[in-house]
């Protein structure tokens, strides 16, 4: 598989562990057509590029007790490199703080902050986010419903074409066997 390039194997070996992970080796060798070993080298050489970063178990934050999620737009008082590092620095000992973009637009950062209650992010706001040094301003919207939400990667378009089995192979007509239906048709 070439550095930068992957091909429909691995777009669809990406598919499957996207949606569940805790396959077997065995069961996604047979989801995508391979034989085990030739799959599990495909997916240690997935993991060894970045492309697979790691494996994880989604928790659904309602039922351990995070059932507010909020983002939090925030403005710095200057874009310098070394007030963007600080940032995100002490941003990412933040525990509650489950996903940071640096923005374009009205703010320099987008946070999703996920807390129980509004008294644990008045204090999440108050002793962290104000408390870094350079944070100019913080606006936060308050999630009501969660629409959507997938971790799976929208992939590019996976060949449909169905996997072939030994049965399939079985029923094709030799090549010259073939020719000579054509040639009877005077289709050649």
């Amino acid at each position: 598989m070439p550095r930068d390039r992957i091909d429909q194997i691995g777009f669809r070996i990406l598919k499957e562990l996207q949606n569940d992970a805790r396959l077997s080796n065995v069961e996604l060798a047979r989801r995508v057509n391979l034989s085990p070993s030739p799959c599990l080298a495909r997916v240690r050489a997935l993991e060894r590029r970045g492309v697979i970063r790691r494996y994880v178990a989604l928790v659904d934050p309602v039922a351990i007790g995070l059932g507010l999620s909020v983002f939090i737009q925030v403005s710095l008082e200057r874009q310098a490199e070394k007030t963007l590092e600080q940032f995100q620095s002490a941003v990412g000992r933040f525990p509650e703080v489950v996903e940071c973009y640096l923005m374009t637009g009205d703010s320099d950062y987008l946070l999703r902050v996920v807390v129980p209650d509004v008294q644990t992010l008045e204090k999440f706001i108050l002793n962290g986010l104000t408390r870094i040094s350079g944070v100019a301003n913080i606006r936060s919207s308050f999630a009501l419903k969660q629409v959507k939400y997938d971790t799976a990667l929208p992939l590019p378009l996976i060949d449909k074409a169905p996997p072939r089995t030994g049965a399939s192979f079985a029923k094709r007509e030799p090549k010259s066997a073939a020719r000579a239906k054509f040639h009877r048709r005077g289709l050649t």
